[in-house]
């Protein structure tokens, strides 16, 4: 830590406290020496975005029922979470799901497509002996 050192002391949610306090245990660091590299680590980040999003960054937007909306909110609040930070994990997820998807089907058909030349391959030479007799 640099220089003079001051105490931060805010309420915050049960679960976000909970999921904190286990990362930072898992760590071995101090509660002070954590904290300190989780609000550090959060600005370097925070200005990393900013430097190389600003210049390619697009607006997604939806519509959603009130009471769906409502639910959401409470949820975003009592795990600590910004709704931007939601949804690009949801996209995240999504798209590496799919991709996951895309790489398990090329891998199926690949063992096909060797079968069928294969079998092809072999007709062949049947035919090509039968021919040659």
């Amino acid at each position: 830590m640099e220089g003079k050192v001051k105490n931060l002391c805010a309420p915050i949610p049960e679960g976000l406290h909970a999921r904190v306090r286990e990362a930072q245990e898992a760590s071995g660091q101090t509660l002070g020496q954590y904290m300190t590299w989780l609000i550090q680590t959060f600005y370097d980040n925070q200005n990393k975005e900013e430097n190389t999003m600003n210049t390619d960054k697009r607006t997604v937007a939806f519509q959603v029922p009130g009471e769906l909306f409502e639910r959401f909110k409470d949820y975003l609040q009592e795990r600590g979470i910004k709704q931007n930070a939601f949804f690009l994990d949801c996209i995240h997820r999504a798209l590496a799901e799919a991709q996951e998807e895309r790489e398990a089907t090329d891998a199926s058909a690949e063992p096909d497509g060797e079968a069928e030349a294969d079998s092809n391959g072999q007709d062949e030479d049947t035919e090509e002996s039968g021919t040659a007799e």
